[in-house]
């Protein structure tokens, strides 16, 4: 039996689907089903009763830059428990395998190609500090319960993802998701003009949500890797030239306005992930104008 947390979320209804789509048995939870992973109780009374051999994690609390200036204390503690409780009860039931989900936002801000052997060079961005220390966490506690009651976890390094079902809001929302929300809504009311935050020039690698959700999914029977490893294409695109694929999909006429103002996060962001492809025996397949495409055409029919 397979156990997957954040069953209800952007990633963990795609793993969900992959799983199905396998012919996999699996035990959905989230907790918009009811499930707290904060509270430790209630997460050994889950494993006990599902008994799962191997666990997907895709439970996070999470938001976009905004989102993390605001709430950094809740980040730091939300996602540290859920971490914590998840450890102690794969060892209590003596799980087989855990796959578990690093944003790549734990790398140093000053890295640019992001490659495994860098994770430990330098500070973190500012930006997302907190978010990206409780992700390094989440393998710093997995390499301890791997050497001292022998764990076995996969940790997958993932690109900022986004799809269909995406988070279309400004505050929890990642650059992408509120752009398409942003220009849609100036598309349908009319609007001169939309802000983009920031100079436009950071660099993002984005990782489209079936891609994601097929790695972890693979992770469940890859071979074991004691470090982190990362998912991705090392391929990237600034945050103005985005904005105007979304612009064009869209069909708004309007100017796309930066707002230097607003912070930029980390300059550049894109990924090796050549050791990931060695060890699923796969790479993310998603062209990224198609993958744009596909969520606003969603986004338009849905919101």
């Amino acid at each position: 039996m397979i156990l997957l947390t954040g069953a209800t979320g952007f990633l963990g209804k795609r793993v969900a689907k992959k799983l199905e789509a396998r012919g996999l048995e699996f035990y959905p939870t989230s907790l918009s089903m009811g499930m707290d992973l904060r509270d430790f109780s209630a997460v050994q009374m889950l494993f006990k009763e599902v008994k799962p051999e191997k666990v997907i994690n895709c439970a996070a609390y999470v938001g976009g830059i905004q989102f993390g200036y605001k709430h950094p204390a809740e980040l730091f503690r939300n996602n540290l428990l859920m971490t914590i409780n998840l450890l102690e009860a794969c060892r209590e039931l003596s799980v087989q395998r855990l796959v578990n989900p690093i944003s790549n936002c734990a790398y140093p801000a000053r890295a640019t190609f992001f490659k495994e052997d860098e994770f430990w060079e330098g500070e973190l961005h500012e930006s997302v500090m907190v978010y990206g220390h409780a992700r390094k966490t989440s393998w710093v506690g997995a390499w301890a319960y791997e050497k001292q009651y022998g764990l076995d976890s996969l940790n997958l390094i993932l690109s900022n993802m986004y799809g269909p079902e995406d988070h279309f809001e400004e505050e929890r929302s990642h650059a992408l998701g509120a752009l398409v929300m942003k220009i849609v809504k100036a598309k349908r009311e009319n609007l001169p003009e939309v802000i983009v935050w920031g100079s436009g020039k950071p660099v993002r690698e984005w990782l489209y949500v079936d891609d994601g959700a097929e790695a972890m999914v693979r992770g469940l029977d890859a071979p074991h890797s004691e470090q982190p490893v990362n998912i991705g294409v090392g391929k990237g695109i600034s945050i103005i030239d985005m904005a105007k694929l979304i612009q064009e999909d869209v069909g708004y006429t309007g100017e796309l306005k930066l707002d230097p103002s607003k912070p930029d996060g980390a300059p550049y962001k894109t990924v090796d992930g050549s050791k990931g492809a060695e060890l699923l025996g796969w790479s993310p397949e998603k062209n990224f104008r198609d993958g744009i495409r596909e969520t606003v055409e969603w986004y338009l029919e849905h919101c």
